[in-house]
């Protein structure tokens, strides 16, 4: 149990790093106002929390660093929460200004997001399970190429440009969009290559010449086999950041970013609220040097996707917590008014 003392002088220290990125030093901490303390007072509670493992020595400085250890104390005993009404407004107003579709909505959120913090953001829309058809065009640009379009519940347009075989009327394709529209109408999208494949042939059959080449140009068009998207902010944003001044650190966290199913997966397993992960807590490699915030968002229905942010250990996590807490609300609530499952 560390004493009151400690207790300020680990939270004093963990602040100035935060804002400096530079050591801490006895002399510096005890000209503080709120410090009464000598500067040999607080140098035998600095050794004392280093041997417990909450502050590290530096090489190059007498002064001392949080340890990763320190920060999680930090994270889960000293901050207190943070009301941000101004940050909020901007989010709240930015979420608010004449965004129409899911992906407008949460795109914006990312953005905000990174450009308020200075980190990375990242968010993990719903995964496509929970993601329906609403509505399927095909546009005949040539006799020979099509475009088609595919509308999401959540507002999603896919555009896949497709070559028409010759074997293939124009007005197959016409009647192929209706029947489609008909029985595909609020269908998941993970679910769409087995209706066509099974009910849809048989029905298509009667009403149209060459079903099998229709359905396997349709079916490649809109082949993915991913089942969830991500959203990025501020993907450069860690260049900006001191600890990154190593090129490997940030080769290593760009590649898992590029690296998206393995980056979906991380997010997945973030649990409902806020979830904090401090450098060597983090399952994956790259991000060992980092810290990592995740939040949840709500949609109707049941759905739900995950807000992430990455930076420095060196965080100002109370802060950062506030902020996901604000983003995840207002997303929450901006998704809920526009997200009807039913339509």
């Amino acid at each position: 149990m560390l004493t009151e003392r400690q207790l300020l002088i680990l939270q004093v220290i963990i602040d100035d790093f935060v804002e400096s990125a530079r050591p801490i030093g006895s002399r510096s901490i005890a000209k503080k106002n709120d410090i009464q303390y000598s500067p040999a007072t607080i140098r035998n509670e600095m050794a004392d929390l280093e041997q417990l493992g909450f502050l590290e020595k530096t090489h190059s400085s007498s002064g001392r660093i949080p340890s990763e250890l320190g920060y999680r104390y930090y994270v889960d005993h000293l901050i207190s929460p943070l009301r941000m009404k101004d940050d909020r407004r901007i989010i709240r107003n930015r979420l608010q200004n004449g965004l129409f579709q899911f992906e407008q909505i949460v795109q914006s959120s990312a953005e905000i997001l990174s450009e308020i913090t200075n980190y990375t953001s990242i968010i993990l829309g719903p995964e496509m399970f929970e993601t329906r058809v609403k509505q399927l065009q095909i546009i005949s640009l040539s006799p020979s190429t099509a475009v088609a379009i595919l509308v999401t519940n959540t507002g999603h347009v896919e555009h896949r440009l497709f070559s028409v075989p010759e074997m293939i009327d124009a007005s197959d394709l016409e009647k192929m969009v209706n029947i489609l529209n008909d029985r595909l109408h609020n269908v998941p999208l993970i679910n769409m290559p087995n209706k066509l494949n099974g009910e849809m042939a048989n029905i298509m059959g009667k009403y149209m010449g060459d079903v099998e080449s229709s359905l396997a140009y349709l079916k490649a068009a809109f082949d993915n086999e991913n089942t969830f998207k991500l959203y990025f902010g501020g993907k450069t944003n860690l260049l900006m950041q001191p600890e990154f001044n190593d090129i490997d650190k940030v080769r290593s966290v760009y590649s898992l970013i590029e690296e998206e199913d393995k980056l979906a997966d991380l997010l997945k397993d973030a649990s409902y609220g806020i979830r904090v992960s401090i450098g060597h807590e983090n399952k994956v490699d790259a991000i060992k040097e980092c810290s990592l915030i995740t939040a949840t968002y709500d949609m109707n229905d049941g759905q739900t996707g995950t807000i992430a942010l990455i930076g420095p250990t060196r965080m100002e996590y109370k802060r950062m917590i506030a902020l996901l807490n604000a983003i995840s609300s207002e997303m929450t609530d901006v998704l809920g008014e526009w997200y009807h499952p039913d339509d």
